[in-house]
């Protein structure tokens, strides 16, 4: 008969230490972010949009029908925790590896000892894998026939977009699941049950926090959970107890706790293109305020000018065009302007650049005419040059007729003649009445009403 591992609560005994060896109630040196991990699906916090009641990932975790899944969000959100809360509650045998230290050799030991363990004593086996965007595709391939046979249930967990990062075929086979920046009330939740736990937390010392200092820590730790209770714990540390023995922490101790507010961000995931996505979008929907706050974000986590230069002077034609010609001058010269100042005062040319084009008119007329005669070409029958518009100019053009019956423009008053220059008289540039192309749209008109006359 095989002998089945004894249990405490919901953990198998020989599980406990893998899946909480930070919480051990003995360790009193871990960090309190550490000590204060969920264990259970109640205590865990935040994350309402995946895990609240009758969401599909909280009703397959309590159902006990959890495939694989790749978790992603930033730093402190509980990816790490929410793995190890579900191989809890699935009663499962947790094994970790890290996408930047492991290799081949140790999946290929803990699949072996997966199929072993689920073939001896039926318990079944979740591979958690930190960081999983730093496997290369060599790494991730030799999960996929594991995963596929159910031999080991994946939780990978990556601070990167995971269609961005992670292959295909372990794509195909996982479930994905976002997790968010934890909200302020999220975090004060969680500072308030720090201090009331007398076993793993700070409960066994009496602590009284300011409430206008509590706020301050969860505003300032940006969704991290990590970074909350970590700063928790330096200022309860470092705040000296009064004569009755409390130990009260002010907003100046919460103050000096915390580091300096850090700006999530990454030069090539999500906080790359979401932040430059704002920004144009900023640009683009005329608020100079939310454009300015985007550009100061990326130059705070040091995004490539360059790259923000370039995306000015595309957007200068993009979202304002003909509205206002002007912009695209005012950002191809800060782009040249940039590289001649370099930073930290080239930050002063990209404001300039980006108040100018976030105020200025808008019109995206050139971008939808591109587009349209691009499709219709894509999609239809490429048009003939007509034979009064070919180049007259070589020899022999005569005897095929090219350029004959063309009409030079300038040779007419206000330089214009009604005269046809692509077949079936097809329109793709419709001029707005938004800036300077008020003037263009009159002018356009008045030539296409002489046209019209002429036939």
């Amino acid at each position: 008969m095989v002998q089945l591992p004894a249990f405490i609560g919901d953990y198998p005994l020989d599980t406990v230490d893998d899946l909480f060896p930070e919480n051990s109630i003995t360790d009193r040196d871990a960090p309190l972010a550490t000590r204060m991990r969920p264990r259970t699906l109640e205590e865990y916090c935040g994350q309402d949009h995946i895990l609240g009641t009758g969401k599909m990932l909280r009703r397959a975790i309590e159902a006990d029908r959890i495939s694989s899944l790749l978790l992603y969000g930033p730093p402190g959100t509980g990816k790490t925790t929410l793995a190890q809360v579900i191989a809890g509650a699935t009663k499962s045998r947790f094994e970790r590896l890290s996408g930047v230290e492991s290799n081949v050799a140790d999946i290929r030991r803990i699949v072996a000892s997966a199929i072993a363990r689920r073939s001896h004593s039926g318990e079944r086996t979740i591979l958690f894998v930190d960081e999983i965007h730093r496997f290369n595709k060599a790494q991730q391939d030799v999960l996929l026939p594991e995963v596929e046979s159910g031999a080991l249930r994946l939780i990978g967990a990556t601070t990167q977009n995971p269609f961005f990062s992670i292959n295909s075929a372990l794509l195909s086979r996982s479930q994905i699941f976002e997790l968010k920046p934890l909200l302020e009330k999220n975090l004060l939740h969680l500072i308030d049950r720090a201090l009331r736990d007398s076993d793993r937390g700070l409960g066994s010392r009496r602590i009284v926090i300011d409430p206008d200092a509590a706020a301050f820590l969860a505003k300032l730790s940006d969704g991290d959970a990590r970074k909350c209770l970590n700063s928790l714990e330096i200022a309860a540390l470092s705040s000296p107890s009064d004569a009755d023995g409390l130990i009260r922490i002010d907003l100046t101790a919460a103050q000096e706790s915390i580091q300096k507010k850090a700006v999530v961000y990454d030069g090539t995931g999500d906080g790359h293109y979401d932040t430059i996505s704002a920004f144009i979008k900023s640009i683009r929907g005329s608020d100079p305020d939310a454009a300015i706050y985007w550009l100061a974000k990326m130059l705070h986590a040091g995004e490539e000018v360059r790259f923000i230069t370039r995306r000015l002077v595309i957007c200068a034609s993009e979202d304002i065009g003909m509205a206002d010609s002007n912009a695209l001058l005012v950002a191809q010269a800060a782009a040249q302007a940039v590289e001649f100042i370099g930073l930290p005062e080239a930050n002063l040319l990209l404001a300039h650049a980006t108040v100018y084009l976030a105020t200025a008119p808008k019109s995206n007329s050139c971008t939808v005419a591109i587009g349209k005669a691009s499709q219709e070409i894509r999609e239809g029958r490429t048009l003939a040059v007509p034979t009064h518009l070919r180049d007259g100019h070589y020899k022999g053009s005569e005897r095929l007729g090219h350029g004959k019956g063309y009409l030079y423009s300038h040779d007419f008053e206000g330089s214009y003649v009604p005269q046809a220059y692509l077949p079936e008289g097809r329109r793709y540039y419709e001029p707005t009445e938004n800036g300077l192309e008020k003037r263009i749209k009159e002018r356009l008109a008045h030539w296409r009403a002489i046209f019209e006359q002429n036939g």
